[in-house]
Order: C-alpha cells, then structure tokens, then sequence
C-alpha cells in the first residue's frame, strides 16, 4: 500500500509537524514499507494459531517476595552534607512568590 506525499503532510499537520519535501520523501517511503509488510502479515493464514503472550513458556527465576526490616536512613543519610533528622536538608533554589 502506496502512502502519498499529501497524506504524509495531512499526518504531519495534524501532528503540528513542519516537514521538509525531503524528509515528507523519506518518511512516505518508510511508512509505505511499513504498511506493506503489515499487509503481508494480514495474509498469513493464522486462523488455526492460538493467541499466546509469549512464543516460549516463560518461568519466573526470581526469589520470592518476602518481607523484611530495612532500616537503612543511617547509611544512605550518611555522607549527606547536610540533613534534618531523617531527610536531606538541600539549598532553597525558589523564592517565595510575592
């Protein structure tokens, strides 16, 4: 399926696009070859193929979520230079609106 030079600049207009005549050459050929291999994949005959997620079985090796203390304010704060309690304290970088 042939995509033409004014479809392309209808897509761009639409998608507030200003394209050069080359780049609407470029991008024509590529969204045509696009569109061609998306019809050739309708063709296939895929009525007797099951839907599926994934093509191969797929097996989670993760551990297992257990849940645990983790009390680690005191090594991450650590090296802050400068902090208030349990946070960092950082340099205001907004000024009040007046």
């Amino acid at each position: 399926m042939a995509i033409s030079s004014e479809d392309v600049q209808h897509v761009a207009r639409l998608a507030r696009l200003e394209l050069t005549d080359a780049e609407v050459d470029l991008f024509r050929e590529q969204l045509s070859a696009v569109l061609e291999r998306a019809q050739r994949i309708q063709s296939l005959p895929l009525a007797d193929v099951p839907p599926t997620a994934h093509p191969v079985a797929l097996k989670n090796v993760w551990r297992d979520d257990v849940v645990e203390p983790c009390d680690v304010t005191e090594a991450v704060l650590g090296n802050a230079p400068d902090r208030d309690g349990a946070f960092f304290r950082v340099p205001r970088i907004l000024e009040d609106a007046e």
